[in-house]
């Protein structure tokens, strides 16, 4: 199938076609559907024979009956990404037979970072220089750096770095590099030395070293503010301006119309500037979305490009020619008009072989979206998205409203943005009040109202008609970093947890509001997402319930002569049969498979349960809870440990409790069940098998963590405090079902 009217047949712009077991998953879907409906059968059954069962029978029928629910639920919910799932593939090749470079649209690249010290500068400096060395017209690109902690030290960083800049990029084009990111190219192991590398890698040292130095030292020495408009930029840096509370600050480090802001062959250097929106104790900050719809309105009073790339701070570019991709689809008049955005995927370039924490989250970032874009496309991630300027400003069809006059997407900037006019105007824009009694972030621009402004700003725009693609190049287009301890990416996962509740429990629901603005397949989808932290409900029963049972020789799941375990057998190993092929099918690993999984199990009993229980007191009003940054800053021994393999743990948090718990209570379960099997009971016929075999699984998932409770001695260990309380409510809670199940 083609794309990209007005080229012949054998040069088009885009092609897409369906993946081949479409048809075999539809199949696969109708009796797996089946079996469930029977299985629910079988719980209801059990409920309406309650006048022969004891309470407690009823009790542990109605805990299956929920769980089951939820899992059936769930998978439901995914069957719409395998309902017609696309692949897609560009031709930036023929790019040249419809449009000419001069006039590719104007690029706004927005990257955001919040805090210079669990997001190290020169993270977003090689971000930035990635983007800014793309192979695209450099005076089309425009990069913001939006620093939402309000940092001198940010700012310091990306003056040393536009310098550096001037030499950077020439050198790119020259030697025509694929890895543009300084610190990534430098580190890459074919490299081919010459006076001119050596060169550009010394001033790329002394840049990185003149920067850490000013971050660890925490202030900017008067040695390294070498002129006026530099010591006028950081004067503005008082001693009553702190992260919460301060002016807006925005200072235009490179402008393409200066003269002086051109790189050492002579040509133009992409616009570079750096922003702070005002923030005021009294006035809401909205995270992540109050920054972009800063960006988006300050980038409008300055170039306004048509197209805006959300980039986050530690992503990368890894491919110079990935706008070239998106000009594919943006160049094809019959998907131009209501084509929001182009999502690529979020792929990590610093993972350890087997990807011990799952981090890749294959199925979200690639499996997934092939599903969702055989549909109206895939949600926005948040990284690594390009946008039409014109979706923020309501539906495709619709007009934008008068109150943006000044900021229309299709205003032109006819006015140098060091002017004195786009500066205080630029200001205004940013400023905290601005937004009073506005339609910002409601109906116009990033959308509030969820700490996963991107997941809920994608479905709003969406559900108001517009459209989104998937684009998956061979070779990925950005790169990130992953998080290197469990406990970064259990707090980054409870985050999210939060936000997609909020959206799942607020007015525009996926599954209500969803389903009647863009189908039931889209509807589902998106629930399958928002409804995610519901996960904790059968994860959590399937790791305790069984087990308490098995020790105390209570059967709860079907014997083994009964019909019932081959259906029991059929649903297992059909969802992790279809899971597994998904998996392999598209590149992974047995191996990383089976740490994604076990990484399932352990978010149930740990971010899906803490963030559900954040997110029901909140409701409340008992609780509260605000943006967690995830750290960016890679401790030397836990790096070593990370790169072994080891899982890392070592803070005593809330959130290692049930999952120590869950540990210990099936270790001791299964040990049980395999004594008594050695010692010839009927474990086998007597319906304890599933039990025990339950309890081996989780056992054999849980391998890390006896290592951690009880074999290492390093920084990483579990903690002790944790252990000693999930060991005393491990035997409160067995003493507790032994009352129960023997009374």
């Amino acid at each position: 199938m083609e794309g990209g009217k007005g080229l012949r047949a054998a040069s088009p712009l885009h092609t897409f076609e369906p993946l081949r077991r479409t048809a075999l998953n539809r199949i696969f879907a109708a009796f797996y559907t089946c079996a469930i409906i029977v299985l629910l059968y079988r719980h209801a059954q059990a409920l309406l024979n309650y006048s022969t069962t004891s309470l407690l029978y009823f009790s542990i029928t109605l805990s299956l009956l929920i769980s089951d629910l939820v899992l059936a639920f769930m998978w439901a919910a995914a069957q719409a990404f395998r309902v017609r799932p696309i692949r897609r593939k560009e031709f930036p090749e023929n790019l040249k037979r419809v449009i000419k470079e001069e006039d590719f649209p104007g690029l706004d690249v927005f990257i955001c970072t919040a805090d210079p010290f669990k997001e190290p500068p020169m993270n977003v400096v090689n971000t930035a220089l990635s983007l800014m060395a793309y192979d695209y017209p450099p005076e089309k690109i425009s990069v913001y750096v939006s620093d939402d902690g309000g940092s001198a030290l940010t700012l310091f960083a990306f003056t040393e770095a536009a310098k550096f800049a001037s030499y950077w990029l020439p050198f790119c084009r020259e030697n025509n590099l694929m890895e543009r990111s300084p610190e990534v190219y430098f580190a890459s192991s074919n490299l081919s030395w010459s006076p001119e590398f050596e060169k550009i890698k010394m001033m790329y040292e002394n840049m990185k070293a003149k920067v850490e130095h000013v971050v660890d030292k925490g202030e900017i020495s008067d040695e390294y503010i070498i002129d006026n408009p530099h010591r006028e930029a950081f004067k503005k840096w008082t001693k009553d301006f702190t992260r919460t509370d301060h002016p807006a600050v925005i200072q235009v480090i490179l402008d393409r119309s200066d003269r002086e802001d051109k790189d050492v062959s002579g040509n133009y250097l992409p616009n570079l500037i750096y922003v702070s929106r005002q923030k005021s104790k009294t006035s809401p900050h909205h995270f992540k979305a109050g920054a972009l719809n800063a960006l988006l309105r300050v980038s409008a009073v300055m170039t306004n490009a048509p197209i805006v790339l959300t980039q986050d701070c530690d992503m990368f570019s890894n491919d110079p020619k990935t706008p070239l991709r998106l000009l594919c689809y943006l160049s094809d008049p019959a998907i131009q008009s209501n084509l929001a955005y182009v999502q690529f995927p979020q792929r990590f370039h610093d993972k350890n072989k087997d990807d011990i924490y799952g981090c890749e989250y294959k199925r979200l970032f690639k499996i997934n979206p092939l599903g969702f874009d055989g549909l109206m496309g895939p949600n926005y991630v948040g990284s690594g998205c390009f946008f039409q300027r014109r979706a923020f400003f309501g539906g495709p069809s619709e007009l934008v409203p008068p109150e943006f006059d000044e900021l229309n997407p299709n205003h032109v900037v006819d006015k140098p943005i060091k002017s004195q006019e786009i500066l205080e105007f630029a200001h205004h824009v940013a400023g905290c009040n601005y937004e009073n009694q506005t339609k910002w972030g409601y109906l116009n621009g990033f959308r509030y109202g969820s700490l996963v402004e991107d997941y809920y700003t994608g479905f709003r725009l969406q559900c108001e008609g517009w459209k989104s693609l998937f684009c998956n190049p061979k070779r990925a287009a950005f790169l990130g970093d992953n998080p290197i301890t469990i406990i970064d990416l259990l707090g980054q996962c409870k985050r999210w947890c939060i936000g997609l509740f909020e959206v799942a429990f607020s007015k525009y629901n996926t599954l209500i509001y969803g389903s009647r603005s863009m189908g039931i397949f889209m509807g589902l989808a998106y629930s399958h997402y928002a409804f995610w932290p519901l996960w904790c409900i059968p994860v959590i029963h399937y790791s305790f319930l069984p087990q308490l049972a098995l020790l105390n020789k209570v059967c709860i799941l079907p014997k083994t002569s009964e019909p019932w375990f081959f259906l029991y057998v059929f649903l297992f190993l059909g969802a992790y049969g279809q899971d597994f092929l998904d998996f392999v099918l598209d590149g992974g690993s047995v191996k990383r498979w089976w740490n994604a999984q076990r990484m399932w199990m352990i978010r149930g009993l740990t971010c899906y349960l803490f963030g559900s229980v954040e997110y029901l007191l909140k409701s409340l009003g008992i609780s509260t809870h605000g943006f967690t940054l995830t750290s960016k800053v890679q401790d030397d021994e836990q790096s070593k440990r990370y790169w072994q393999g080891t899982f890392e743990f070592g803070v005593a948090s809330p959130l290692f409790v049930p999952l120590t718990m869950a540990a210990i209570i099936n270790l001791f379960s299964f040990l049980y069940g395999l004594k008594e099997f050695l010692v010839g009971s009927n474990i086998m016929d007597g319906g304890l098998f599933l039990q025990m075999v339950l309890s081996g699984l989780i056992v054999l998932n849980c391998l890390p963590i006896y290592g951690a409770i009880a074999l290492r001695n390093d920084k990483g260990k579990m903690p002790t405090q944790v252990t000693v309380i999930a060991t005393f409510l491990s035997a409160a809670l067995s003493s507790s079902a032994y009352l129960i199940f023997n009374q």
